[in-house]
């Protein structure tokens, strides 16, 4: 079975975002793509206090300075297509209202069709934090736990009850309801974010980093959900940020998912042996404008399907 290839939509600052996500996505579609996808950046520090990822000296890319907010972006694609998922990897999910967050989520699920897949993370960024979180950073977690725990029970039956640190509804009608049960991927990268996942989420939203790294924290994840007693699949989407560039790489230590397509073709092959449901390429960074970014999305799907992945 072919793994199934999903496209990151045009976010950043080269894009017309009321032009070029309408255009993407639809494009997208036509090529073949079964889902689109979105993520989160709320703002560029400048100065930086905190390095990419929280890592110390790591610089921001520039790209970062201008991120076109995840669900209206998701919102123009829906608007624009009839088939495709539309999936966020990710949301920052405590930089939001738990209760909005999860009414907007249900209300582009019935709009779409039921084509929503909500992926959350927790984040790092300590100014994101500062500027838009409803909780300090040091309780991401309690926040994401209970933005779950809101979101199921938004999305299910009337009356909607729930009684939290955050969030309380007493006894409330809450639609419009998800067309059907969205399912909700997490990233989690670390032990306790991993026991979140296998308790309480539909799948993993795991980044490349290398195809034996990914294979390596998939096994783990597999052997921690059969200790805990999970029986349902997990689901997965392995998100690539690749740097596309029109001559091949041929430079000494070429990361996975830089340079050409082919290269790139190559690297996905690598990837989906790993035996992950789905790959979400994300080339937006790299291409100079839509037209660039249609073409070159296109080309990798072509050359992928027939090299069978």
């Amino acid at each position: 079975m072919a793994t199934r290839l999903g496209l990151g939509l045009p976010q950043m600052r080269q894009y017309d975002l009321g032009k070029d996500v309408p255009d993407v996505a639809r494009a997208a579609e036509r090529t073949g793509y079964e889902s689109l996808w979105v993520f989160e950046r709320a703002l560029f520090p400048e100065p930086a206090t905190q390095g990419l990822y929280g890592i110390e000296g790591l610089p921001w890319p520039d790209a970062y300075r201008n991120v076109a907010d995840p669900l209206v972006t998701l919102t123009l694609a829906a608007a624009a297509t009839e088939r495709a998922l539309l999936g966020t990897s990710v949301l920052v999910a405590p930089l939001h209202v738990p209760f909005q967050l999860a009414k907007a989520l249900a209300s582009l699920d019935a709009a779409s069709g039921g084509r929503v897949v909500a992926g959350f993370g927790t984040g790092w960024s300590l100014d994101e934090y500062a500027a838009a979180s409803v909780r300090p950073f040091e309780e991401r977690g309690r926040v994401l736990d209970e933005l779950i725990e809101v979101c199921r029970a938004v999305w299910g039956p009337d009356p909607v009850v729930y009684d939290g640190r955050l969030t309380k509804i007493a006894s409330a009608v809450v639609g419009p309801k998800p067309a059907r049960p969205v399912p909700i991927l997490l990233a989690a990268s670390g032990p306790r974010a991993r026991r979140r996942l296998v308790d309480h989420a539909d799948g993993w939203l795991p980044v490349g980093v290398g195809a034996d790294a990914v294979a390596a924290q998939w096994r783990e994840l597999r052997e921690l959900a059969e200790e805990r007693g999970r029986t349902e699949p997990i689901r997965t989407v392995l998100r690539i940020n690749a740097q596309y560039q029109a001559k091949a790489y041929d430079g000494d230590g070429r990361r996975p998912f830089q340079g050409s397509v082919d290269q790139i073709v190559e690297d996905l092959a690598a990837h989906a042996e790993i035996g992950l449901d789905e790959i979400l390429l994300d080339l937006q960074g790299s291409a100079r404008d839509a037209e660039e970014l249609k073409d070159v999305a296109a080309e990798v799907y072509e050359k992928a399907r027939a090299a069978g992945i």
